[in-house]
């Protein structure tokens, strides 16, 4: 025993410091360091997402915009910016000058502080100058939805340098989630990943949702997210399967209003004839039932041969009602039921034309027989086109310049009414709240008159997951 104790204390004597600082590296170790490491290095659960669409760095989609970073300000639920960046703003110069006050204390991802001169749109003619606190923006002229604009979330781009492959592009954000990596196919994004706290997610990107769908059934992708429908995938068990109705994109067969065969009659008359028993989906005109400019009650061309005949006959078509109604593979039965729709009411609107005394020239009572050629086309040519079924997105704010203003490329329509350019521009140059409903509903009013297309429906967003 004694030989033993002597044995110990030559040790500690020797080696004692040694020994103590061990047992310390040991506790701290095991105590900070090794749960830290474990957090570093956990396994997070990667997921695997497909997008539909073509995007690229500086044009990323809602989904992935949103999970990365905000905006200056935010969309409340009657689709008002409501402040989330800013702290405040102000509308000076008659509505051609926005002043934001930024929030203190607010960090980008890289843990850089938020600085009024880091706030760039890209808008173009719009000035940009910055101060301490704020960030001013100067317009050529009024424009009422610029509060709405800068609710896009802003993204800080930098360059990494690579010691064996090409300097890469890094968006930064503000927020959890960061872009990790990315891949390119040409000058798109085929893949794009992001890290959180907890997860990790990897879009890849799809022309088309046949393809999505397709790469689900291979097991790419591990989610389907907004695609239209949910195809041959309803039945499949053990899935996760998700449906909205997307108050912001609608359904509708929009006129070539440039085909003089299309007249203000012929569309009216066409739209009565179609059953629109879709529910609360109902899509009565361009705007989003949520915003705070929705015409209730605006006319909704319920379903009436009666007011279709008489729209028909009151100026009888000088050449057949034959069509081409082009659509892509999505609504490919949709645009069947309104082809049989069509073309059952035609030798209706003959036989009535035909027994009515007022009408002269019977003979032009056969035009009445319509007739309807479906074109499928994923990629429909909005150029060159009679009737198009397609789905269409709702802008956030009421404006709706781009879309029907006569003066307007991307007026696909080639739509044109004096009285309706009038009330687009001065609705999105109109600052008191009260009056820019009143334009709004005036201007649902007159359109749906007029009408430029058939308001079919609200569309589903179908989400399905494994």
């Amino acid at each position: 025993m004694r030989k033993l104790y002597w044995y110990i204390s030559s040790y500690v004597r020797k080696h004692g410091l040694v020994f103590l600082l061990s047992i310390m590296v040991a506790l701290l170790f095991f105590s900070f360091l090794l749960p830290l490491i474990n957090k570093k290095m956990a396994f997070k659960k990667s997921t695997y997402i497909a997008i539909v669409g073509q995007y690229t760095l500086t044009d990323l989609p809602k989904p992935i915009k949103n999970q990365l970073s905000a905006g200056l300000t935010k969309i409340g639920a009657n689709l008002e910016a409501e402040p989330l960046l800013a702290e405040r703003w102000v509308v000076e110069d008659d509505g051609k000058q926005y002043r934001f006050v930024l929030k203190k204390y607010v960090k980008w991802q890289d843990g850089k502080t938020l600085k009024p001169e880091d706030i760039n749109y890209n808008f173009s003619d719009v000035q940009t100058i910055s101060t301490p606190n704020e960030v001013i923006f100067t317009l050529p002229e009024p424009f009422t939805p610029f509060t709405v604009s800068v609710s896009e979330p802003i993204l800080r781009m930098e360059w990494e340098k690579k010691f064996f492959t090409e300097d890469k592009a890094k968006l930064i954000g503000i927020g959890q989630y960061k872009m990790l990596d990315y891949r390119l196919r040409g000058n798109n994004l085929a893949e794009f990943k992001i890290d959180g706290p907890d997860a990790r997610y990897i879009y890849r990107f799809y022309l088309t949702e046949n393809e999505a769908v397709n790469a689900f059934k291979k097991g790419e992708v591990d989610v389907l997210l907004n695609i239209s429908g949910c195809y041959d995938l309803c039945d499949w068990k053990k899935l996760e399967q998700a449906k909205e109705l997307s108050y912001d994109r609608y359904l509708a067969v929009f006129f070539n209003n440039s085909d003089p065969l299309l007249t203000k009659n012929i569309r009216q008359g066409l739209s009565y004839v179609l059953e629109k028993n879709y529910g609360k989906a109902r899509a009565i005109g361009p705007i989003n039932p949520n915003s705070w400019a929705y015409l209730q009650g605006g006319k909704d061309y319920a379903k009436d041969f009666d007011r279709a005949i008489e729209r028909l006959t009151s100026e009888l078509p000088r050449n057949p009602l034959h069509f081409e109604l082009t659509t892509s593979s999505n609504f490919a039965d949709e645009a069947e039921s309104i082809k049989k729709e069509w073309e059952a009411f035609g030798p209706i609107a003959v036989e009535k034309c035909q027994a009515n005394k007022d009408i002269k020239d019977k003979n032009l009572c056969k035009n009445l027989d319509i007739k309807i050629n479906i074109k499928i086309s994923n990629f429909p040519d909005l150029a060159n086109y009679q009737l198009l079924l397609i789905g269409q997105e709702s802008s956030i704010d009421p404006d709706q310049y781009f879309m029907w203003h006569s003066s307007q490329p991307i007026n696909f329509t080639h739509y044109k009414n004096t009285r309706i350019d009038s009330l687009l521009e001065n609705g999105r140059k109109t600052l008191d709240l009260e009056k820019r409903r009143t334009i709004y509903q005036e201007f649902q009013q007159f359109l749906l008159e007029d009408p430029p297309a058939v308001f079919l429906r609200y569309l589903d967003n179908y989400s399905i997951a494994r």
